[in-house]
């Protein structure tokens, strides 16, 4: 049973584009590696861009500064 965590920062990513990644993860592991979509589980982590650093500084920090 694959589990796939996928964490994108909280920017307005819609439903549709979340449905996107869910299905298109699941067909990968299913033509990849042969897993079976049914036991296949795929979550999607909206982190705050204050939460999420690089090199020291928050995104919402490095995007202000336009980095």
């Amino acid at each position: 049973m694959p589990y796939v965590n996928i964490k994108i920062t909280r920017e307005g990513a819609t439903s549709d584009q979340k449905a996107q990644l869910i299905e298109g993860v699941t067909a990968l592991l299913r033509d990849v590696l042969g897993k079976n979509p049914a036991t296949t589980v795929v979550v999607i982590d909206e982190v705050d861009t204050d939460n999420w650093g690089i090199g020291g500084e928050s995104i919402t920090v490095r995007r202000a500064r336009g980095s």
